[in-house]
């Protein structure tokens, strides 16, 4: 009897976690569903922002801007988008080894000599870097609350200032990008210096009619440009981020059901196995007595 009670007990508490792991599942879907919507939306126009720089770029001579001076990284800053939550399977962890695989690899001269930074976005990358003594200068976990160009635009404007500063040589971005519900691709981005995208061979380019001048919109573009990126690269991850946890739910609501077949096939047999246990005693006790 003690064994049927502990997997009793062991079923409601499966049937429970299940449907926790299904009602998450349906809310991911919901947020999955605005995420990707707006996602969606902005690829378009920032791919269009990229390819008009890019051709207007190539046609002036001497481009001076501050964010496209190709500097020797001295310094550099890495800024890794997570989540604020777990429950999304390798979702975090795999941002946040990407990262220091990038660490160690491309900049581990400069972080040996403590000229490497990090922003975090998302507060599982901001936990794990500063437990671990890295040099995080940036907390914006709260982008999340209320995700839209103006609060992303706050982080990027420091981050330019930074860099125009010459506090800052280089800066890269991490973030997992959202291909659909099941695929992130781990990305890692260079936004500053902006590097020009190269030309296509074979493309012929558009004449575009500029005012007031060429020189005067690549100024107001290549800032633009480099506020696109990284907003592009949190509405990704936001999107992947909803996408991965929907994923790991519904395998965690699949395995549920899987372990409750199998609880409830041993219940029944504990149960059976009482059952004749029972009726032996039972008729055991009656043999016995009519032999008296």
């Amino acid at each position: 009897m003690a064994n049927l009670k502990e997997v009793r007990n062991r079923i409601t508490s499966v049937t429970s976690t299940q449907q926790i792991t299904k009602a998450m599942k349906m809310v991911s879907a919901a947020k999955l569903k605005r995420a990707t919507n707006a996602i969606v939306q902005l690829r378009p126009y920032a791919n269009k922002l990229r390819d008009i720089l890019a051709q207007v770029s190539s046609s002036v001579e001497g481009n001076d801007s501050p964010y496209t001076q190709d500097r020797v990284p001295t310094k550099v800053l890495v800024v890794v988008v997570t989540s604020n939550r777990g429950l999304a399977g390798a979702f975090n962890a795999n941002v946040i080894k990407a990262t220091n695989n990038l660490i160690f690899s491309k900049y581990a001269e400069q972080h040996a000599r403590g000229n490497l930074s990090i922003v975090a976005i998302g507060k599982r990358g901001h936990d794990f870097f500063t437990k671990r003594g890295f040099n995080v200068i940036g907390n914006h976990n709260e982008l999340f609350n209320d995700l839209n160009f103006e609060n992303v635009s706050k982080v990027t404007e420091y981050i330019m200032d930074e860099f125009k500063e010459g506090n800052i040589d280089r800066v890269e971005v991490v973030y997992n990008q959202f291909q659909n519900a099941a695929v992130q691709i781990l990305t890692s981005e260079q936004i500053l210096p902006l590097v020009p995208e190269e030309k296509e061979e074979n493309v012929a380019e558009l004449d575009y009619i500029i005012e007031p001048s060429k020189e005067k919109i690549i100024e107001e573009l290549i800032p633009k440009a480099i506020k696109i990126q990284l907003y592009k690269a949190v509405l990704d991850s936001n999107a992947s981020e909803h996408g991965a946890r929907m994923t790991a739910m519904d395998k965690a609501t699949e395995n549920a059901g899987d372990l409750l077949k199998a609880l409830k096939l041993s219940y029944n047999q504990a149960r059976q196995a009482a059952i004749t246990t029972e009726l032996t005693e039972i008729v055991s006790g009656a043999a016995a007595l009519s032999n008296g």
